[in-house]
């Protein structure tokens, strides 16, 4: 069951979702907009190996916008820092944006309960398009979660404090 805007709201302001900052005005009727920071980062590397840690560089968006270039992969990140206690968080791209040849969120879209953090955004497009910082650029929802459940626990992506590079390889020092 996917919760209505009215029941977001209501558990916002009972600090079952947190949503920081929250502004009535970006939430919708089942969802709630977040915003693209001002922060992005590329990787170095023109060829991600999965085992291997890699250099990333920061981009910062100017106020003036900046060209995002097909063929190239950007993580970005919201302004949003969001937690939720009861509920799985599932991200979406904005139709708008959709529209334009900009894919927000192209796998992992999908939270865990008890997730607390920024949400990093995996951005590729199909031509080449002008972003903005602070746009509202993509959406998240929520699901109610039923039986039991262990909150969300990780030493790779909880409690970020900005925009998250994969961390797969860590998973390979496990073996």
């Amino acid at each position: 069951m996917i919760l209505s805007g009215k029941e977001i709201h209501k558990r916002v302001k009972n600090n079952d979702i947190i949503i920081r900052p929250f502004t009535e005005k970006q939430l919708n009727p089942n969802s709630y907009n977040l915003k693209l920071h001002s922060e992005l980062m590329m990787y170095n590397d023109t060829v991600l190996d999965m085992k291997k840690e890699h250099k990333i560089q920061g981009i910062t968006i100017p106020e003036s916008g900046m060209v995002l270039e097909p063929g190239k992969l950007y993580l970005g990140r919201t302004v949003e820092y969001t937690q939720t206690n009861s509920v799985v968080p599932m991200l979406e791209g904005r139709s708008s944006i959709g529209r334009l040849g900009l894919f927000i969120h192209i796998t992992a879209g999908f939270g865990d309960v008890g997730f607390s953090g920024y949400w990093t955004l995996e951005m590729f497009c199909v031509q080449p398009i002008r972003i903005y910082p602070n746009v509202e650029i993509c959406q998240i929802f929520y699901h109610a979660i039923e039986g039991d459940y262990h909150r969300y626990v990780s030493d790779k992506y909880q409690n970020n404090t900005g925009i998250q590079p994969s961390l797969l390889y860590k998973d390979f020092s496990q073996f």
